[in-house]
């Protein structure tokens, strides 16, 4: 018996149980569409939180001072001064992988103009800290050299800060705001960024020349960090590794020793984040997968009630000459023609339930094409699995005890 004959037994036989062919397929249209679905999400966080790491700035380098042993008692981090100006030249003079490179000074308190206030955090940096975490000046201008060298009192502010200060929509530049009792003359408002993908607001501050913040704000004569952006993504590693031999140096720091310092590079958040995604991603795709497995096991089910229920069909047909593979194929195709048609329909479900996820939820989505054809591919071989062996039962059956069956 030729394949398009057996093809049509096969659909005239699904066509006499249409309801209960469509709830056999239920399971595999619900697992695809679960697959493709979690896929998309996990996919659209990956590049999510690539997207907004490189808008920080993908090779960005971020030196801190390191805990230390001192007395026999491991020191706090945030209270070591082992970054001196010292280093940063030292950084900016011989690094041969870093493109831009500036001091960091931070303190948080309250911004006051007129009745407004509102809790910020000032940055004292150069004007290469722009560069480095991809800000914009949008209106206005960015301080100079000249302004660090004076110790200018003169900030970039970002847009929380300038919403909260100024409620009432009037123009800040020129403008005179109070942080911790030392007045800054606001000269630039930066372009808005939003949210990062830790949820921080990366418009929730003010940009000042790390000469005042350091001597006016602070009164400290050492760096609580240094940012740097090494030449390329690709070149990051390098960068780090020429850091630290330039700071170990600069410390006197002996072979073997610790650092008193720490070095971080983009690549090391964005690895870290990446592999959670990548986890949630797997550990959700499975628990979607057990739809499939479900909906095997209901095309295996129904093929051996097809098979009981047409065991005289399957007599008759043998004993006018078809033979056992013929009866192998028949019900094998009935199976697998359910796992593509619920297959098809699963796409379709997954693609239109993950667009409303996006728009419903919000949630940044990102459907590949290989996430398509993996949950059809997976669905074929679960309706070939187990359907095979229902058919394999109905080609081993005597066709005289078929034949008797009631």
């Amino acid at each position: 018996m030729n394949l398009f004959n057996l093809l049509k037994i096969a659909l005239r036989a699904l066509n006499a149980n249409k309801f209960r062919g469509f709830l056999t397929m239920l399971g595999i249209i619900i697992g695809v569409a679960s697959v493709i679905t979690m896929l998309a999400i996990g996919q659209g966080s990956k590049q999510s939180i690539r997207s907004q790491i490189s808008e920080m700035g993908s090779n960005m380098l971020m030196i801190h001072p390191g805990s230390m042993r001192m007395g026999g008692v491991r020191q706090d981090a945030s209270s070591m001064q082992s970054l001196k100006m010292a280093d940063f030249n030292a950084i900016r003079d011989k690094g041969q992988y870093i493109s831009a490179i500036s001091p960091s000074v931070s303190s948080s308190g309250q911004a006051v103009y007129g009745a407004n206030n509102a809790p910020t955090t000032v940055y004292g940096v150069n004007d290469d800290y722009m560069d480095i975490r991809k800000y914009k000046v949008q209106d206005g201008s960015m301080f100079t050299d000249y302004d660090i060298k004076t110790y200018s009192k003169v900030c970039v502010v970002g847009k929380t800060v300038i919403d909260n200060l100024f409620p009432n929509g009037e123009d800040p530049l020129g403008k005179y705001i109070r942080f911790k009792k030392t007045p800054f003359k606001i000269i630039g408002v930066l372009e808005s960024k939003g949210y990062n993908s830790m949820g921080m607001d990366q418009d929730d501050l003010i940009i000042a020349p790390y000469t005042t913040v350091q001597k006016r704000v602070l009164a400290i004569n050492y760096l609580q960090g240094i940012y740097a952006s090494a030449v390329s993504e690709e070149q990051s590693q390098q960068a780090v590794e020429e850091i630290e031999n330039i700071l170990r140096f600069n410390h006197n720091i002996k072979d073997g020793a610790d650092n008193d310092f720490e070095v971080r590079s983009q690549e090391e958040l964005s690895s870290m984040l990446t592999s959670t995604t990548d986890l949630m991603t797997v550990l959700l795709s499975c628990i979607a997968g057990i739809s499939l497995l479900v909906g095997g096991i209901g095309i295996m089910n129904i093929m051996y009630v097809s098979v009981t229920e047409r065991t005289r069909e399957i007599g008759l047909r043998m004993s006018i000459g078809a033979k056992g593979k013929d009866i192998l194929m028949q019900f094998l195709i009935e199976a697998v023609i359910l796992s593509f048609a619920g297959g098809i329909i699963g796409v379709v479900v997954g693609v239109f339930a993950t667009y409303m996820v996006r728009v419903v939820a919000g949630w940044p989505i990102l459907i590949q094409v290989w996430s398509v054809f993996l949950s059809f591919a997976v669905c074929s071989v679960t309706g070939i699995f187990f359907g095979w062996y229902p058919a394999k039962k109905a080609a081993g059956l005597d066709p005289i005890e078929a034949i008797r069956y009631e």
